[in-house]
């Protein structure tokens, strides 16, 4: 197979944990040429550990075989590394959020546009199996007409580690601008929820950074008890309407105790989904007939009828029994890359490139989960509601498959 030459930027934790093993060994039409970073130390150790050339950033731009350059860096540094490469002409795969705030997102949608390259962004989970697969059910009308969609993920982040950070490979990004709980979790549920609804229209919220001062609590850490500012927004309680009528709550904090709800509800049902950070996640349907009963059949008896109609009154009015109640089940899951896939949009973009088509993490999904959290910060200082000025198409699914680990890539060859 022809492959799409590739230079990673940022050679840390997710570079070393995930992405590496997945681009070098999951995905075939990828190929890694080189890597770099700062911190010459990180960038040599993927270098030595999977074979590929260390660089330095400006020599990643100006190779003239890599043709994607893989922005791994923390979020800070996404706008500086994305806007370089797209102006030295490569595509760029940029891992979550595209940007720190809404302004520099539309800047680095206008220099992907003015230098007529590609540009996709992270979260790519969507493009996984339990997410693709639940896409299907509602396409398919599991539940009817979807009505409304609530995703809630609260956690409990503070500096309580003794090497909080103290080291770059302590550096806690999601309590840092730019990596904020909403922008660091919050972007797998809205990716999700654009993937199965397509665009929001408009959004109100609550909240904010509700306590931008905090100590450092852990007595062997060198700073104990000095303060520092947390320097994004860490909680976050909005109302959402899509363009196509569904009605939602987006409920993100870092302030509180470990939760986490996501569902739709239907006129015929409910559909509760799994983790959006996750690849393999159960789903399950509940509505009525989901698990009827089976009768066994006796030779020489007499079958019962599973097609009765409901006790009714002498009226012929008040019903007395409910024929088929509400049930719950888990849905089999249709889509392959249900192990850890991260990479998975950066294959699918390499594929986008050879086939002419758009790929399925293009940057306006991106560009408008940005502006929803943009939105709702807004929402919370103003009082009032946020129209969105961004519209995205729902990306194109994934067509189902029961193909090997190895074989599942040919469903992104489209």
């Amino acid at each position: 197979m022809e492959k799409i030459k590739v230079g990673v930027i940022g050679c840390g934790g997710i570079c070393r944990g995930t992405y590496m093993k997945n681009m070098m060994h999951k995905f075939s039409v990828i190929e890694v040429v080189g890597c770099a970073d700062l911190i010459d130390s990180r960038a040599q150790y993927i270098a030595e550990k999977y074979g590929v050339k260390k660089m330095t950033n400006e020599e990643i731009y100006n190779d003239p075989e890599i043709q994607v350059v893989v922005n791994l860096t923390y979020p800070e540094s996404h706008f500086e590394v994305s806007s370089q490469a797209m102006k030295h002409g490569k595509h760029v795969y940029c891992e979550k959020m595209m940007a720190p705030t809404f302004e520099e997102a539309k800047e680095l949608a206008r220099l992907a546009e003015e230098n007529d390259v590609s540009f996709t962004t992270a979260p790519d989970t969507f493009l996984g199996a339990w997410e693709q697969s639940a896409r299907k059910y509602l396409d398919d009308g599991i539940i009817g007409k979807p009505v409304t969609i609530h995703a809630q993920c609260t956690s409990h982040y503070e500096p309580e580690s003794p090497f909080f950070d103290t080291a770059p490979k302590h550096f806690f990004f999601p309590l840092h601008y730019g990596g904020g709980f909403p922008f660091d979790l919050g972007g797998y549920y809205i990716h999700q929820m654009i993937n199965m609804f397509g665009s929001i229209k408009r959004v109100t919220g609550f909240g904010g950074n509700l306590n931008p001062k905090r100590q450092y609590t852990n007595p062997k850490h060198p700073k104990y008890k000095e303060e520092f500012i947390v320097d994004t927004p860490t909680t976050l309680l909005a109302a959402l309407e899509f363009e196509n009528g569904v009605l939602g709550t987006f409920h993100i904090t870092s302030d509180s105790s470990s939760t986490h709800q996501f569902v739709v509800t239907g006129t015929d049902g409910v559909l509760n989904l799994g983790d959006p950070n996750s690849f393999s996640s159960a789903i399950s349907v509940k509505r009525r007939g989901a698990a009827p009963e089976h009768e066994k059949i006796v030779p020489g008896a007499t079958p019962k009828s599973n097609d009765a109609a409901p006790i009714v009154g002498e009226d012929d009015n008040q019903v007395l029994g409910e024929a088929c109640p509400a049930q719950e089940v888990q849905l089999p899951i249709l889509h392959g890359y249900s192990s850890s896939s991260r990479g998975i949009g950066l294959a699918d973009m390499c594929y986008a490139l050879k086939n002419g088509r758009r790929p399925r993490c293009h940057y306006d999904i991106g560009l408008h989960a940005i502006e929803v959290i943009h939105g709702i910060q807004e929402s919370c200082k103003s009082g009032k509601i946020y129209e969105m000025t961004t519209r995205c198409p729902r990306p194109k699914a994934i067509r189902t498959s029961a193909l090997s680990l190895t074989g599942q890539e040919a469903t992104l060859d489209d």
